[in-house]
């Protein structure tokens, strides 16, 4: 009977402990979803800005082609970098492998450089700059820059709560069983912090090509 109340008892202890598990695994299951979902529906709203700007391309590239005279060129790399963004998509749910979303930032940084070097060309373009409808798509243009950062900001923000709490006690018990993996940041592209560098190309002739050495 002794023998008999003792292993009762240890069998008591060892539900509780599982239903133990089971309930904190639960919780955390519930917990992860939840700041997985806010990843993903953070890194929609950063879609929804990047995917405004490159609406806005179409009408800004076709007001600045009316221009008489201006550098083409220019218009042909964003129209460029624009189709380049478009073949990188990756979908509504965020990326969480690093090489994907750092493809992913290359073409948008490259659209941002062309887009910069436009707006700098401008400027020699007194015109243009007085345009009521380019100066239209231009103020929407920066807002929508603006955004941009803000939402990649907010982005980073939710990842950073999610890892967290993939790495953290007790969810750290139950992440890589539930399938729960890091996702990445967002970084700041080599070179960000450098103003592109713009050349004027105004029909000047092509400069001649050095002497070759004897």
């Amino acid at each position: 009977m002794k023998k008999f109340a003792i292993g009762c008892a240890v069998l008591a202890v060892i539900g509780l402990f599982v239903l133990l598990l089971i309930v904190v695994g639960g919780m955390s299951y519930n917990r992860l979803v939840k700041y997985s979902q806010g990843v993903d529906k953070q890194w929609a709203q950063v879609q929804n800005v990047y995917q405004r700007r490159a609406d806005l391309i179409p009408n800004l590239v076709a007001t600045v082609s009316g221009a008489a005279n201006f550098e083409k060129s220019t218009l042909v790399e964003i129209t460029q970098a624009r189709a380049s963004v478009g073949k990188v998509q990756l979908g509504p749910n965020a990326p969480t492998d690093p090489a994907q979303l750092a493809q992913f930032e290359r073409a948008q940084g490259q659209l941002s450089s062309a887009l910069s070097r436009l707006l700098v060309v401008v400027e020699r373009y007194p015109d243009l700059k007085a345009n009521a409808n380019f100066l239209s798509l231009q103020a929407q243009l920066e807002g929508t820059e603006n955004r941009i950062s803000v939402e990649r900001g907010r982005f980073n923000e939710a990842v950073q709560t999610y890892d967290t709490a993939i790495k953290s006690f007790p969810d750290l018990l139950y992440a890589g069983w539930l399938g729960f993996k890091d996702k990445p940041y967002f970084t700041a592209t080599a070179g960000a912090e450098k103003p592109p560098q713009v050349q004027f190309n105004f029909g000047a002739p092509p400069a001649a090509p050095a002497p070759a050495k004897p």
